[in-house]
């Protein structure tokens, strides 16, 4: 590869309560929507606040501000109110904000990551620093989590004998900047009996991967986030290409994005496959495509 590998990020900057500003990403989304009449739905999580019809179907509308612990949208705010509705996790939500503000562009260098003080209940990946204001973006996949407990329930996949010893035989490395995403990869190679390291960042995995490399077990398979601050996946693929200092692992790229273009892009800096994340049966199955490279 003759060019280091970078791609802008597009994010979409609007207000949930006061003057505090937060962000999407722009391959999230489908279309802004004005307020419209929504439809009840009985029985649903607090923040749920109905559906409206896009494109002909229906889709869950959640009010963000409640979601995250901001106060509910009244009756008054929510008729000047706007609704994104994404396309994440091979689902389209939409989601009420207060006000949308603009579309900027940056790239995942130059966001940074939460403080640790923020616990592990604040729905941030990471921070933007934009002509002096900081702007949150937003954990979506754990704020679905929250709002759809079920969803962080894995399918049960069989594996023959074969497939699980392969699989535990080799060196993987997962990393995900989501804690809700990286629950959901554990928790498939736990239900398996699958050793593994994890890590949060990119900058972190790419220390392991020397590092296991220098010490004499490689890492045979890594599964990455492809959206996260610092060293975002992009990158840590090409690094890796670029590197012929390094035993190559299996790269596997995942996204809650259902976006052709970011999987073509992350075939473009080398990886091996590109996924939508998440599902444990496609997982589980590139993780043995890439066994026999492995082995």
């Amino acid at each position: 590869m003759s060019s280091k590998a970078k791609q802008s990020q597009k994010l979409l900057l609007f207000r949930l309560f006061g003057s505090r500003l937060f962000g999407i990403g722009t391959l999230k989304i489908r279309e802004i929507l004005p307020f419209q009449r929504l439809t009840k739905l009985p029985h649903s999580h607090h923040a749920v606040i109905g559906t409206a019809t896009f494109r002909g179907a229906a889709v869950p509308v959640i009010d963000m501000s409640a979601a995250v612990g901001y106060p509910a949208l009244t009756r008054e705010e929510q008729e000047k109110a706007s609704i994104i509705v994404t396309d994440i996790q091979r689902q389209e939500i939409g989601f009420l904000v207060r006000g949308v503000q603009q579309i900027i562009e940056t790239d995942w260098k130059s966001v940074m990551p939460p403080p640790k003080a923020l616990g592990s209940n604040a729905f941030i990946t990471g921070l933007l620093d934009v002509e002096g204001d900081i702007i949150q973006l937003l954990d979506v996949e754990l704020l679905l989590a929250r709002v759809y407990p079920e969803s962080l329930e894995t399918e049960e996949v069989t594996l023959s004998d074969v497939q699980s010893e392969t699989l535990r035989s080799l060196n993987i490395l997962l990393v995900d900047d989501s804690r809700v995403a990286r629950k959901q990869l554990c928790d498939v190679l736990d239900s398996k009996g699958i050793g593994y390291q994890v890590t949060e960042s990119g900058d972190q995995a790419l220390q392991m991967l020397m590092q296991e490399h220098e010490q004499g077990h490689p890492i045979d398979i890594l599964v990455s986030d492809i959206e996260m601050p610092g060293l975002d996946g992009y990158e840590l693929a090409f690094n890796l290409r670029d590197n012929a200092q390094v035993k190559q692992p299996y790269i596997i790229l995942h996204t809650s994005l259902n976006s052709e273009m970011s999987l073509s892009y992350a075939n473009q800096v080398g990886a091996n496959e590109a996924l939508t994340k998440f599902d444990a049966e496609e997982l589980l199955q590139a993780m043995l495509r890439g066994a026999t490279q492995a082995i």
